[in-house]
């Protein structure tokens, strides 16, 4: 914002105002939202901008990555259905854990207060920021391998240089806050970019054969471990679902807009994903994309969209944070966790991809599946849609032990059916077993 007025010239730090001889110039940062409720006149975004936010997080190089894990182990068009009905099953999954942050305006960690307790939801957040570094820290890395096919310009260091880049890229964008990325960046520019280039590679790796529906796959990979592959990629998202939704001008928008944006994006990467590795095998999909005509420009447009992945890691990393402490400000934790994020991505080695998949199912789904099992049981059955703000803040119990214990059943449950029942997948049962055992435990204590 820009104000002209005779004023004595200096700096107001407390206004952020800079004062000329002749005229005031005022810069007004964005706002800093904490952990509290966000004003209703503050909770602006539509169904729309949900629908752009959610499609844009559900595109990535990574997601390419994890599509390309369905093959050869399934048919193409066993992948195609498993893309499908995971895409719809996680993006529902995402979209109703959004509608209690949609309803009370509040970040999803704050949310868990109101089932775990205030101490209980400490647990869940130390385990959330570690993912949201960890998560980071991959975006990084994945965006400057892939940069790396533009050429090395400064030799060895090259690599560093990108990191670095694209940390500072996605820092920029968390300092700026979800409601900016979302009006400013991709509803105007970003996300548009990525669909453009990814039609396109669509379009030429379609073109290049009409016998990939004849692919049988080899057997190696499950049905139901492949489901569990394409749920996790949404659920991996709904620690931090409410740190946006929180900013809803309804609650039926935001879940419209964040289950059909996801399940369209998330479906569209995962199946391009085993495309790309049926036609160009042997390659890893940043290399099957250079590989084509135009491919390196259509890969520095996915790079483009690419940054808001790591934005939405980064802040969310600080708001999570800011739910067991207020000490520090949030956007000191938004560098911070950029610095740590920066330092992983520079030590991981280059050929990650069998530890990312090990990431993706034995981290994500274990802990968080489970507990949004809970959540579900505890919020819409349990409660029938309605919490009081209090229990968020002020009159928030310290532990809920028999949450608690549902989460810690729901976790030996996944890891059950994860080793013991492979054909049946983990995640659903998991959700089902935790939910139900909440249910049971407030019945029958």
């Amino acid at each position: 914002m820009l104000n002209v007025a005779g004023q004595n010239p200096g700096f107001n730090l407390a206004s952020r105002e800079y004062t000329g001889r002749h005229n005031k110039l005022t810069i007004e940062l964005p706002p800093e939202w904490g952990v509290e409720p966000v004003p209703v006149k503050k909770k602006i975004l539509r169904s729309l901008d949900y629908l752009i936010l959610w499609s844009s997080l559900a595109i990535g190089l990574l997601v390419l990555q994890a599509g390309s894990l369905l093959i050869p182990g399934l048919s193409l068009v066993e992948a195609l259905a498993v893309a499908l009905f995971g895409s719809i099953i996680g993006s529902a999954m995402l979209a109703a854990a959004g509608s209690i942050g949609s309803k009370y305006g509040i970040p999803t960690m704050v949310s868990l207060r109101g089932v775990l307790g205030r101490e209980g939801s400490y647990l869940p957040t130390l385990l959330n920021v570690l993912q949201l570094v960890s998560w980071a820290a991959f975006e990084i890395l994945i965006m400057s391998d892939a940069a790396m096919f533009l050429g090395p310009f400064l030799g060895d260091y090259t690599r560093y240089f990108w990191i670095i880049f694209f940390a500072g890229c996605c820092m920029f964008l968390a300092l700026g806050g979800p409601v900016a990325v979302v009006r400013q960046w991709l509803k105007k520019f970003a996300v548009w970019i990525a669909f453009g280039a990814t039609a396109y590679i669509t379009y030429i790796v379609l073109s290049k054969s009409h016998e990939f529906v004849l692919f049988q796959g080899d057997g190696s990979l499950p049905i139901a471990l492949a489901l569990d592959l394409v749920i996790a990629m949404p659920i991996s998202w709904w620690p931090l679902v409410s740190d946006y939704n929180r900013f809803s001008k309804s609650e039926k928008g935001a879940f419209v807009g964040t289950i059909s944006g996801y399940t369209f994006a998330n479906f569209w990467f995962y199946s391009l994903g085993a495309l790309l590795v049926l036609a160009y095998p042997g390659t890893d999909v940043v290399r099957s994309i250079v590989s084509i005509t135009f491919g390196a420009l259509a890969l520095i447009m996915l790079l483009v969209d690419e940054t808001d992945n790591g934005f939405a890691d980064i802040y969310s990393a600080a708001v999570s944070i800011q739910n067991i402490s207020l000490k520090f400000s949030q956007r000191k934790l938004i560098v911070a966790i950029t610095i740590v994020s920066v330092i992983i991505a520079a030590l991981l080695p280059t050929e990650w991809q069998l530890a990312y998949e090990s990431f993706l199912l034995m981290y994500i789904g274990p802990a968080f599946v489970p507990l949004l099992g809970v959540l579900f049981a505890d919020f819409y059955l349990i409660r029938r849609g309605e919490y009081s703000v209090k229990e968020f803040y002020a009159s928030a119990k310290r532990l809920k032990v028999k949450a608690m214990v549902a989460w810690a059943i729901g976790i030996i449950a996944y890891f059950l059916f994860f080793y013991v029942y492979t054909a049946i997948g983990s995640s659903i049962p998991s959700f089902i077993v935790s939910a139900l055992s909440l249910y049971a435990l407030e019945k029958a204590i």
